[in-house]
């Protein structure tokens, strides 16, 4: 039993949670939402007042985001159990303990049944992304907790919250929670990689493409390939690794640039047949006459939101055709969507329509997603939110 004030839900609208989907969205609440603070605990129950979850409140179209189906208090015991089941996946998986990879995602949101909570593990370090105010609210139980859990693997906890809290906690800021961070290098299937988690994106490192990574080895040998969107080389070290012939990485980012730099000279690799362009993707494929073996599409997501989805949808067709005019025959197309708008089959139609107006011939051969350590909530599909293709080009 908890003491959290209850929602109740209009008749019919508990369907979803009864499903153990997580998400309460507001026209579904005979509250008025608005008149509970944003980040508070409470009960969600049906119109007969029958429990259904626990979980937070945040203001607008997801009015409740649930935590737990099961009546509990949301203190530090409830975090470690959380955390504790999530690491013993990863263990599972061969990730915690795992000297050719020491990076991995820990806690991936509703895949890990706490929507809103991102923990990676780099090396010795854990980062915390908290994406609402619900859950940054619990950030010294969660910081806590996982020294519990990851006991002397643990050397340092770091919050890097204040940007995907948007504003909504004025007193968000990022740094150090606990402990010494170690020097930021990773090992992720025995290459190194410099982490910036201070000042890079998200939460410094792409983990959600290791696996693609990999794939993309295994195709490289003796090919030319361009990594476009290549913010810190994860794609151009494994391609030259693996005895690439040419690579080329392109990113609008001059800091991506240089950390990705550092990343040759860390794994000793290109340099005789790496270069390294700062420009915008669309600028370099309007300037360079090139075709090359392999060309991979992996932009940021182009939208965040439903209302942005059409604009979205023509932003990767048009990436898409100019990608595919810099295939050579009988080359490869590595395209991604991280967009969770954009579904899987929303992005393949978007892919043909592309290939169709390129006027090539276009066959899948793969269709790729996010690693087990970014596991899918079959409850909550939404979850799928990493789009991959592989594409042979005649």
């Amino acid at each position: 039993m908890n003491s959290y004030p209850n929602l109740k839900l209009k008749p019919g609208k508990e369907k979803s949670l009864l499903r153990k989907h997580p998400w309460v969205f507001s026209g579904a609440l005979t509250n008025d939402i608005r008149q509970t603070p944003e980040g508070s605990l409470v009960n969600v129950t049906d119109i007969n007042n029958r429990y259904l979850g626990t979980g937070y409140v945040q203001h607008g179209s997801i009015a409740v985001r649930i935590i737990s189906f099961i009546e509990c208090e949301i203190d530090l015991i409830f975090w470690t159990d959380k955390i504790q089941k999530s690491f013993n996946l990863r263990q599972y998986l061969q990730l915690g303990d795992n000297a050719s990879t020491n990076s991995y995602r820990l806690m991936h949101g509703e895949g890990d049944d706490i929507p809103g909570l991102i923990i990676d593990i780099y090396n010795d370090t854990a980062v915390i992304q908290c994406h609402t105010s619900g859950i940054y609210m619990h950030i010294g139980h969660i910081c806590e907790a996982l020294q519990k859990v990851l006991g002397t693997r643990l050397k340092a906890v770091y919050d890097k919250s204040k940007e995907t809290l948007h504003g909504a906690v004025a007193t968000a800021s990022n740094g150090l929670l606990w402990g010494e961070a170690g020097d930021g290098i990773v090992t992720e299937n025995d290459y190194r990689f410099h982490v910036d988690w201070v000042s890079g994106q998200k939460t410094g490192f792409f983990l959600d493409q290791r696996d693609n990574r990999a794939l993309l080895g295994r195709y490289a040998k003796g090919k030319t390939v361009l990594n476009t969107f290549a913010y810190t080389g994860g794609f151009s070290v494994y391609a030259l690794m693996n005895g690439a012939k040419q690579v080329d990485s392109v990113d609008v980012s001059k800091n991506a640039i240089e950390v990705l730099n550092r990343n040759m000279e860390l794994n000793q690799a290109g340099a005789s047949n790496h270069a390294s362009y700062a420009e915008d993707t669309f600028s370099f494929f309007k300037r360079s006459e090139q075709l090359y073996d392999i060309v991979i599409l992996d932009p940021p997501a182009f939208a965040k939101n439903i209302g942005a989805r059409h604009n979205a949808i023509m932003g990767y067709k048009r990436l898409n055709i100019e990608g595919i005019k810099k295939v050579s025959q009988g080359g490869l197309l590595f395209t991604f969507s991280c967009s969770q708008v954009v579904d899987a089959h929303t992005f393949l139609q978007t892919v043909m329509s592309a290939a169709m107006e390129s006027g090539r011939n276009v066959k899948v051969l793969h269709r790729l997603s996010q690693p087990a350590d970014h596991p899918v909530n079959l409850f909550h599909p939404e979850g799928e939110y990493l789009k991959g293709l592989v594409l042979w080009v005649e």
